[in-house]
């Protein structure tokens, strides 16, 4: 029934121009803005819906994974936009002082201003 559907996904946040200006300028990913919520064009024709939550809460789990040829250059060139990297110093999860896993796919996460987890990694070890 739902195999021809053009399926999405979708997550909230709680600010739309903070979301807007992030995804589009710092990220540079391409982004039209609707009245209500934002559509992210992602590279191979995969959208994304983001829409307004008053109530939203951060999602505890990553929401948008960015496959990329080299997480260490993907880390330098969005730390030099301002985004900050998560250092995890646990005992399942432990990341170098720039954020970045090796200890099986090699990993970095990071937030959006809404507080949802996103991440690159490296494209070889993506599905």
């Amino acid at each position: 029934m739902l195999s021809s559907s053009q399926a999405f996904s979708g997550f909230s946040v709680d600010d739309l121009p903070a979301a807007e200006e992030f995804y589009g300028r710092t990220l540079g990913l391409a982004v039209a803005q609707t009245p209500g919520f934002l559509t992210i064009q992602l590279p191979g024709g995969a959208k994304v819906l983001i829409y307004p939550k008053r109530n939203h809460a951060p999602a505890t789990y990553t929401v948008l994974n960015f496959p990329v040829d080299n997480v260490d250059e993907a880390v330098d060139r969005l730390t030099a936009r301002g985004v900050r990297f998560e250092v995890y110093s646990r005992p399942d999860l432990t990341t170098d002082e720039r954020g970045i896993f090796r200890g099986g796919p090699t990993i970095a996460w990071f937030k959006d201003p809404a507080g949802n987890i996103l991440s690159v990694l490296n494209t070889d070890q993506s599905p």
